[in-house]
């Protein structure tokens, strides 16, 4: 893992540039400027936007503020999915800065969970990292780190310190070479478009003839079409080029140790 740290800072350190603006409805006191920030990809929105909630409640009369919430051209954003997903789900073809509008009324029950602190978003992170590790190791991982290590973790996503979260996630990435990889590999392939969210199932790095599935083994397994050329929409030679990267390198297993 030492010879991908350039790659995992870059990842790390992957940036959204977003404009944010108040909701035209919302009853204030003069008139709000839009707010800029650069939003971290593997954050949370509600995890990085205090200064965005103290910008706009300026201008609000505090009788007329609640449960902050955003949108993205009438979508209401989902606060536990990354900021990343958020922007490639939903706006990964608009040109930037992504616009995103603020408000603090008629929160959407039918379509947002409610995030009244920052330690809803700890719960539901680590909820996530340990279903993970169960995928991977069985929970052994998780189990066996003490209290301040899930908290190292946790604090190094949220005050945005790469070095403090990788000193404690590495531990979630690594096997013993005699196990011949993790027991599944954890994953979602999240839909913008359909009823269902997205496609989650048991899938082993090993196929049972011994051979170490690519990425495109588990797109062709679990979701076939995406990996067709009509639904890649690119031409032949592209297409070529990116088939033949999903069925060669990286591993399944390489990615999965790296994220």
């Amino acid at each position: 893992m030492t010879d991908d740290k350039d790659v995992l800072r870059d990842v790390w350190f992957g940036r959204i540039p977003t404009c944010f603006t108040l909701y035209q409805d919302e009853i204030t006191e003069r008139e709000a400027d839009p707010y800029y920030l650069l939003l971290p990809r593997v954050s949370y929105l509600t995890l990085v936007t205090d200064k965005v909630k103290k910008h706009f409640q300026k201008v609000m009369k505090q009788e007329e503020v609640s449960e902050i919430w955003f949108e993205y051209e009438g979508t209401p954003l989902k606060w536990h999915y990354p900021i990343g997903l958020l922007f490639d789900l939903h706006a990964s073809n608009t040109a930037l800065p992504w616009s995103i509008t603020v408000h603090f009324k008629n929160f959407p029950e039918k379509d947002l969970l409610h995030c009244h602190s920052k330690d809803v978003i700890e719960a539901h992170f680590m909820a996530c990292i340990k279903e993970a590790d169960a995928l991977k190791h069985k929970s052994q991982v998780i189990n066996e780190m003490q209290k301040k290590d899930h908290k190292q973790l946790w604090m190094g996503l949220q005050n945005d310190k790469f070095e403090q979260f990788w000193a404690i996630n590495r531990k979630l990435m690594e096997y013993p070479p005699e196990d011949n990889g993790f027991r599944y590999i954890p994953f979602r392939i999240y839909q913008a478009t359909t009823e269902r969210p997205f496609i989650q199932k048991l899938f082993r790095p090993i196929a049972s003839g011994g051979q170490l599935h690519t990425l495109g083994d588990l797109l062709k397994d679990v979701c076939p079409s995406a990996i067709t050329p009509e639904e890649l929409n690119v031409s032949n030679g592209v297409s070529d080029f990116i088939n033949s990267w999903l069925f060669s390198v990286p591993y399944i297993t390489w990615m999965a140790s790296r994220g």
